[in-house]
C-alpha cells in the first residue's frame, strides 16, 4: 500500500494566534514583534497583509516601520502560542494517531489506510483545513506526498490556505526547477557551496553524480541526492508517552458562562477526561493549570502545584481551587480548560537520598480512591467511555 503522508503548516502561526484573540489585528497589517517597544528588536511573524509591504521574519523592528509606518506590534505570548499548538494537534490527532510534531506550528500525519474512513486525501485535507479555520480561527496549508520530505516541500508550495500535492509523478514538474536553496534542510551556506559546484537547482542535484555530493557534504550530501530525486523512508514517528509533557483538554462553550455552579460541572468533566488519559499514559503530574478565555478573547493560565496524583478528584479540586481564586468578577466566559502536568520522571538511574530508603505511610484513603478509578477506567474500555460519569454529571444530564 502506497503512503500516504501529509504535512500540515500553520500560516503565520504567532500573529494568527493573537488574532483570535483580537481579531482587530486582521484588519490591516499587523506583527508580533520581540520587543516592540524597541526598534532594534526583530520580527516574528507577520500577518500577510504586512507581507504585501515587504515584513518579514527576522527583519529588525526599524525596517519593519519605514516599509509599513502603520504596521500595528504585538508582544510575543509563547504559553499561549504553545496552548494553541496543542489546540491544532488535538484536531489533527482526530485523523489519525501517528502524528509527528516537526514544530510548534507544523507536523507531520501519516494517513496511510484511512481514505476508506475519511475520503481521498485532496477531500481529508480539506476538511481539516475547515475545521481549523472554523475551530480554531487559524489557517493553514497542507502538503500531501507519499513521504515526509516531499510533503514539507509541497506545504510550502501554496500559502497562505494552500492544499499542494507532490506525488512521485509530479516531481519532475514541480520540484525539480525549484532553486537548490528552497529544498528543506539546504541553509544559505550549503546552497551556495552547491553553486559553487555547478547544482543550482534540485535537477541538478537530482542528476549530480552522488559521490559529488557525498565527497563535499559527507552523509548530508547523499540525503540531497536522494532527496532531490524524491526518495525518503523516514517513518512519521509520534511522541512517545515518555516524550508527553502535560495532558489537558478544554472546551469552547456555545454561549458565554457567568454561572459559577455551571462551571463546576464542566470543570469536572473536563478534570475526568484529563485524569483518564493521564492514567492511560501512567503519568502522574504535580501541576494542575486551568485556561480561561474570557468573551473578549484575553486569556490567562493559573496554576497550581500539589502532590503527584494522576486522580480525578485532586485534579478537579485543584482546577476548582484556581477558578474561584482568578474568576472573582465572573466575567463571561467562552472557553474552560484543564491541564496536569509536571510529571514524575520515569528515569531509574539517580541518586538516592536516604530518605528514600523509608517506606511512605500506608494512606488507605488514597489507595481506595486509585483503585476506584482504575475500575472505572477499566468499565469504560469495555463499554465505552459515557458508560461511567461522576455523579454530577449524571445529574446534570437529566436535567438538561
Amino acid at each position: 500500500m502506497d503512503r500516504v503522508i501529509f504535512l500540515v503548516d500553520m500560516n503565520a502561526f504567532y500573529i494568527s494566534c493573537e488574532s483570535t484573540r483580537n481579531p482587530a489585528l486582521k484588519d490591516g497589517p499587523s506583527a508580533v514583534a520581540g520587543d516592540p517597544k524597541k526598534r532594534t528588536g526583530i520580527i516574528l511573524a507577520a500577518n500577510y497583509k504586512a507581507r504585501a509591504f515587504g515584513v518579514k521574519t527576522a527583519m529588525s523592528v526599524y525596517e519593519a516601520l519605514r516599509l509599513c509606518p502603520n504596521l500595528v506590534l504585538v508582544p510575543p505570548d509563547h504559553s499561549f502560542y504553545s496552548e494553541k499548538s496543542k489546540e491544532v494537534m488535538r484536531l489533527l490527532s482526530s485523523y489519525t494517531p501517528v502524528v509527528e510534531e516537526n514544530s510548534i506550528d507544523e507536523a507531520w500525519l501519516d494517513l496511510t489506510g484511512c481514505e476508506k474512513i475519511f475520503g481521498k486525501p485532496m477531500d481529508i485535507a480539506q476538511e481539516i483545513m475547515c475545521r481549523i479555520e472554523e475551530e480554531l480561527d487559524l489557517w493553514c496549508s497542507i502538503g500531501i506526498s507519499n513521504n515526509k520530505f516531499l510533503s514539507k516541500m509541497a506545504a510550502e508550495m501554496k500559502k497562505p490556505k494552500g492544499i499542494t500535492t507532490l506525488w512521485e509523478n509530479e516531481i519532475k514538474d514541480k520540484l525539480w526547477p525549484l532553486p537548490i536553496g528552497k529544498m528543506y534542510g539546504v541553509g544559505q551556506k550549503t546552497a551556495q557551496k552547491l553553486n559553487a559546484l555547478g547544482i543550482k537547482t534540485i535537477k541538478d542535484a537530482a542528476l549530480a553524480d552522488p559521490m559529488l555530493l557525498i565527497s563535499n557534504f559527507g552523509k548530508w550530501g547523499e540525503s540531497i541526492y536522494k532527496h532531490a530525486n524524491g526518495i525518503d523512508n523516514s517513518p512519521v514517528s509520534p511522541h512517545a508517552h515518555e516524550d508527553v509533557k502535560t495532558v489537558g483538554n478544554s472546551v469552547t462553550l456555545s454561549k458565554n458562562l457567568t454561572d459559577f455552579d455551571e462551571a463546576r460541572k464542566i470543570m469536572l468533566h473536563l478534570s475526568d477526561k484529563v485524569g483518564i488519559r493521564a492514567r492511560r499514559l501512567n503519568k502522574q503530574g504535580k501541576t494542575v493549570q486551568i485556561t480561561i478565555k474570557y468573551a473578549d478573547f484575553k486569556t490567562i493560565t493559573r496554576q497550581l502545584t500539589l502532590p503527584e496524583t494522576s486522580l480525578t478528584k485532586d485534579i478537579y479540586q485543584a482546577a476548582i481551587l484556581l477558578l474561584e481564586k482568578h474568576w472573582k468578577d465572573r466575567r463571561p466566559v467562552r472557553l474552560l480548560g484543564v491541564a496536569l502536568g509536571d510529571f514524575k520522571s520515569n528515569e531509574v538511574s539517580k541518586q538516592i537520598s536516604m530518605f528514600e530508603c523509608i517506606p511512605e505511610k500506608p494512606d488507605p484513603k488514597k489507595d481506595k480512591d486509585i483503585k476506584l478509578e482504575e475500575t472505572m477506567d477499566a468499565l469504560r474500555d469495555k463499554y465505552g467511555i459515557s458508560s461511567l460519569k461522576p455523579a454530577a454529571l449524571i445529574k446534570k444530564d437529566m436535567h438538561d
